[in-house]
C-alpha cells in the first residue's frame, strides 16, 4: 500500500496540513520541523501524488520562465538556479524565450498563465502598461525590472556603474563612450541614467553612442561610433557587446586596451576566454534566480504583492586586462 500523506504526519507528529506545508511552502514552517518531515518522508518512502494534489489545491505544481534570448551565455546560470530551487520545493519549470521581441511577450505570457501556478520574468521589454495587464493574470516575480507593485530581484545599477567609473577614472580616462543596448530594454535606461549621474558627479565626459542589439555582432557595429567619437574608454551594454567591440577594434587595428579601453557587464565566462580578457561588471544571475523563485513561492503561499519587495542581487568589478590608461595624446 502506497504512504499517505497521514502516515507521514502520523510518524512525524505533525498534522497533514504542516507535512504539506512542509513539502510546498517550505519557508513557512519551521527548519528543524521540515527535516524532521523530510527525513521521515524519506523514510517511508513517501511520493506526492501531484495529480490529486493538484485537483485538491487547483495547483498544477509549474511555474513559469520567460526569457528574453535563452542563447545569451548571461542566463544559463540563472536558469540552472530557478531549476534548482523549484525542484527543491517540488515544482517543475516551463520556460519560453522571446527572441529579443517585446511584440510577443505579453501572448506568451498569457499563454504559460493557463499552465504555471506563477511566472518569473526575466528582463521583459514589454512597456510597462501591458506589463501591468499580464502580471495580473497569475502570481509573477519580474527579474531585472521593476514596475509598481510587483516583487522583483534587480541589480544595483548605480554602485555597479560608480565602481567602473571609478575604476576607469582612477586610470586618468577622462571621455567614456557607452554602447546602449535595446530601447525597450529597462536595463539599459538604468546603466545610462546612473552613467549620466556618476560621471557627472566624477567630471568626466559622457559620450551616448546609441542603441545596439545586445549582441556580439551589436558590439562590432558600434565600432564606427566608438572611433568617431573620440572616447579613450567604452562601456559596453552586456559582455557580449562589450566582446564584439573588441573583435571589432581588433579588426580595425585598433590596440584593446593600450589605443581603447572596453568595460563589459555581466561577467560571463566568454568574457574570460576572449583575447584579451575582458574587463566587466560581474552579476549575480544564479542569486536572482533563486531569490525570483523563493519571492514567487511566498505569493503561492498567500503572501501579498501590494509591498511590492524588492531585492537586491549583488555585483563585483572583475578587472582583467581590457583596461588601462588612456594613451599620452
Amino acid at each position: 500500500m502506497a504512504v499517505t500523506i497521514v502516515d507521514v504526519a502520523r510518524t512525524a507528529g505533525v498534522s497533514p496540513s504542516t507535512v504539506s506545508r512542509a513539502l510546498s511552502a517550505t519557508h513557512r514552517v519551521d527548519p528543524a520541523t521540515r527535516a524532521r518531515i523530510l527525513r521521515v518522508a524519506e523514510h517511508l518512502g513517501y511520493r506526492p501524488n501531484k495529480a490529486a494534489r493538484g485537483l485538491i489545491t487547483g495547483r498544477t505544481g509549474n511555474l513559469g520562465l520567460l526569457l528574453p534570448d535563452l542563447t545569451n551565455p548571461v542566463f544559463p546560470s540563472l536558469v540552472r538556479a530557478v531549476q534548482h530551487r523549484a525542484h527543491s520545493s517540488d515544482h517543475q519549470v516551463l520556460m519560453m524565450d522571446t527572441d529579443e521581441d517585446p511584440d510577443v511577450e505579453p501572448e506568451l505570457v498569457r499563454s504559460l498563465s493557463r499552465q504555471v501556478d506563477g511566472v518569473i520574468l526575466c528582463s521583459p521589454r514589454m512597456r510597462s502598461a501591458q506589463l501591468r495587464e499580464v502580471t495580473a493574470l497569475c502570481p509573477t516575480v519580474l527579474v531585472n525590472r521593476r514596475e509598481h507593485r510587483v516583487p522583483s530581484v534587480v541589480f544595483d545599477s548605480v554602485d555597479g556603474i560608480r565602481r567602473i567609473v571609478d575604476h576607469l577614472g582612477e586610470l586618468g580616462h577622462e571621455r567614456i563612450g557607452f554602447a546602449g543596448g535595446p530601447r525597450s530594454s529597462w536595463s539599459n535606461a538604468q546603466r545610462l541614467r546612473a552613467l549620466r549621474e556618476v560621471t557627472a558627479g566624477a567630471g568626466i565626459h559622457l559620450t551616448e553612442l546609441g542603441h545596439f542589439p545586445p549582441t556580439f555582432e551589436g558590439g562590432r557595429t558600434a565600432v564606427e561610433g566608438t572611433l568617431l567619437a573620440e572616447v579613450t574608454a567604452v562601456l559596453g551594454y552586456n559582455d557580449l557587446v562589450a566582446a564584439g567591440l573588441c573583435r571589432g577594434l581588433a579588426e580595425r587595428g585598433v590596440n584593446v586596451p593600450g589605443h581603447l579601453s572596453v568595460v563589459g557587464i555581466d561577467g560571463i565566462e566568454l568574457g574570460a576566454l576572449v583575447h584579451p580578457p575582458l574587463t566587466t561588471l560581474a552579476v549575480r544571475t544564479d542569486l536572482a534566480g533563486r531569490e525570483a523563485v523563493e519571492l514567487l513561492l511566498e505569493l503561492l503561499a498567500g503572501g501579498s504583492a501590494d509591498r511590492a519587495p524588492r531585492r537586491e542581487a549583488p555585483t563585483e568589478l572583475v578587472v582583467r586586462a581590457t583596461t588601462a590608461p588612456p594613451p599620452r595624446p
